[in-house]
């Protein structure tokens, strides 16, 4: 999938270029010129994935009506609540103008006016009946019987979103801002962490990282490539704090011989996902973060977040996590 536009890769374009470009009988392959760049010109910035706003246009594409619910379930609390008040004022405001369609068909109030009709819909579609307006006839009656169904509807409707949203579990869980490339243990090794910020704890957590970049195939298409990154410790029974994440980068890690400019010129991204069982929720939990090339630093460590009080009391200072300082060390690949 080309969909994250990249830079060229100028040590593979002045390779075979003109081989490259087509399909290996002559013919050009679509949208490669012979001897031309090997991925599509760099965007300004490289679309982050997870971002809050879409990077990508989406084009005809077939929508449905089931899509609405899930819409309801993840658009914000404002919004939800904006549409909730619109269509109820606008329920109302429909069957005000039926009961003005007969005159005398609500008892007890003023002939023509719109303020009693809507009211009177108000009472009906809450069930709520003062006693004081009622309807009077067949039309009456029928009008507001079909009220009182989409009343009992849109309520039970608008009860299950609502509950929906409400219990639905999130995770407070926060990734550092920068991932490191660090000296540890002797090896070079990719480094973040990651903090519960609620006060409970995350039971069997899994973490898992990966590394997205584009590659050119052999007959010169740019496809997004996703390859599994090595963990050395992918599961913890226990998240209740701080989780240090890392990445042994040896000559079988995706990241081996990567420099700063070549993951700019790939669109390199490090995408992190890390799920568990919510203790209070008692179900499965996700977060995710994904690592840009200049979110990579390198000859940084961590600051240390765990601190003692005088009466050697262990202290975590969530306010340092996303601190980091100067660790020099000597690459021998360097």
């Amino acid at each position: 999938m080309a969909d994250d536009a990249t830079t060229e890769l100028m040590d593979d374009a002045e390779i075979d270029a003109e081989v490259e470009a087509t399909d290996g009988l002559g013919s050009p392959m679509p949208g490669v010129t012979p001897g031309g760049p090997a991925f599509p010109p760099r965007m300004a910035t490289i679309p982050r994935m997870f971002s809050t706003q879409r990077s990508v246009e989406i084009r005809n594409r077939r929508r449905s009506v089931r899509d609405v619910y899930h819409w309801l379930l993840t658009t914000s609390w404002p919004l939800f609540g904006a549409i909730g008040l619109v269509v109820y004022l606008g329920l109302n405001t429909l069957f005000a103008c039926l009961y003005l369609l007969d005159p005398h068909g609500i008892d007890h109030a003023r002939s023509g006016s719109f303020a009693d009709a809507f009211f009177f819909s108000v009472e009906t579609i809450g069930t709520i009946g003062y006693g004081v307006l009622s309807p009077k006839g067949l039309y009456a009656n029928a009008v507001m019987t079909a009220e009182n169904f989409l009343g009992l509807s849109f309520i039970a409707v608008s009860t299950g979103v609502i509950f929906a949203r409400v219990s639905r579990p999130t995770a407070r869980v926060v990734f550092s801002k920068n991932a490191l490339i660090v000296r540890y243990e002797g090896q070079k090794t990719l480094m973040l962490r990651a903090a519960n910020e609620r006060a409970n704890q995350i039971l069997e957590a899994e973490v898992t990282l990966t590394v997205t970049k584009s590659k050119r195939t052999a007959e010169g298409q740019v496809m997004r490539r996703f390859e599994d990154l090595k963990v050395t410790r992918s599961r913890s029974p226990l998240f209740a704090l701080t989780w240090a994440i890392m990445h042994v980068i040896d000559e079988s890690s995706p990241l081996y011989g990567e420099t700063l400019e070549t993951m700019d010129e790939e669109g390199l991204q490090i995408i992190v996902v890390l799920s568990g069982v919510d203790e209070t929720f008692a179900q499965r939990i996700h977060a995710r973060y994904a690592y840009l090339p200049e979110d990579i630093l390198w000859d940084k460590r961590f600051a240390d977040v765990i601190i003692y009080d005088e009466d050697g009391r262990r202290i975590i200072d969530y306010g340092r996590f996303h601190e980091v300082e100067d660790f020099r060390w000597s690459d021998p690949q360097a």
